[in-house]
């Protein structure tokens, strides 16, 4: 079958796949494009518009879905989409226009489609200071396994910065040789098949090996769960994850939003709050871009208004 003879709809797993082996983009990135995607091809279908192609889609094909996303109610709770949340579905559409560009499959430009400016809204940062971290550390009961286990995930989640998928993935073998070190780096490949290194505090490392000293098993994943039998792989899912750190966010009586990721980015706020630059964050963090980093920005804005505030002189001088 030609390409100008599949349409939009037929193009769409061939997009997703585009996504996973030439873009790199992490699964959830792909899982949110097939998400909004549905919301396009259901459209189509109301408007029979099923065998359009992406030659044959034209602005006005794109006005009349913006009026539909800006109209749509969810039947579940009674309410319209948010104009951010109509936001991901329009990137999810240009996305795909710029993979028909990509493809040299004719269709109108990716750039025909903008984005609201006065919805690009910089994200807010949710984050630990340093007492509730050491509340959440301290939370688990090392007297056993799992307790033991859960400490060296917490304490590793903050010393590494480490996303929950990274974290998830890592197995025992590249721990292997820490038996006699106070710190240690660790290359892994994270989000888009980023390389980066990642960095183990002592304190981290003393928990790892403490927990590792509990293992008979020889499952390959680092963090694993008790509940299946000793020779299968017994890895802990990203889920599990949550639900740790849910369960010792309740135990520590610190704020209930905590997620792995807070703790990632209290890992990001405490390196800024000591003087490191945002450069550096980038490096820590696995950002490609610098844009991502830069949600930390009020915090370094903060920072410095309190250094001026304490320190300037303006305010001893005299009229």
């Amino acid at each position: 079958m030609k390409k100008s003879n599949v349409s939009i709809i037929e193009h769409i797993p061939d997009f997703l796949d585009y996504c996973e082996v030439e873009k790199g983009l992490a699964n959830n990135t792909q899982k949110n494009y097939q998400r909004y995607l549905q919301k396009l091809v259901k459209w189509f279908k109301y408007k029979k518009l099923n065998k359009l192609k992406p030659h044959q889609l034209t602005s006005d094909h794109i006005w009349h879905y913006r009026l539909y996303l800006s109209r749509h109610i969810d039947p579940k709770t009674g309410k319209s989409l948010k104009r951010l949340t109509q936001n991901y579905y329009l990137v999810a559409l240009r996305a795909l226009l710029s993979y028909f560009s990509a493809k040299d499959i004719l269709s109108i430009p990716a750039d025909k489609i903008r984005l609201p400016r006065d919805i690009k809204k910089q994200k807010t940062v949710k984050f630990l200071n340093l007492e509730q971290i050491k509340k959440l550390l301290l939370s688990p009961n090392t007297g056993n396994a799992s307790g033991l286990r859960n400490r060296a995930i917490l304490e590793t989640l903050f010393s590494t910065g480490l996303r929950i998928a990274e974290l998830v993935a890592l197995n025992r073998e590249q721990l292997a040789n820490i038996k006699n070190k106070k710190d240690f780096e660790l290359s892994i490949i994270g989000k888009g098949n980023y390389p980066r290194t990642v960095y183990f505090s002592e304190r981290a490392l003393f928990w790892i090996k403490k927990y590792l000293e509990t293992r008979d098993d020889k499952a390959k994943a680092l963090f694993i769960h008790y509940r299946s039998r000793k020779d299968t792989d017994r890895r802990l899912t990203a889920r599990s994850i949550e639900r740790i750190v849910k369960k010792y966010t309740v135990k520590a009586g610190i704020p209930i939003f905590t997620t792995p990721h807070t703790i990632r980015h209290s890992f990001a706020t405490d390196l800024l709050t000591q003087g490191v630059d945002l450069r550096t964050i980038q490096e820590f963090l696995g950002h490609r871009s610098i844009t991502s980093t830069q949600i930390y920005t009020h915090i370094t804005s903060k920072r410095l208004y309190d250094v001026h505030r304490k320190f300037h002189s303006g305010k001893r001088l005299k009229d």
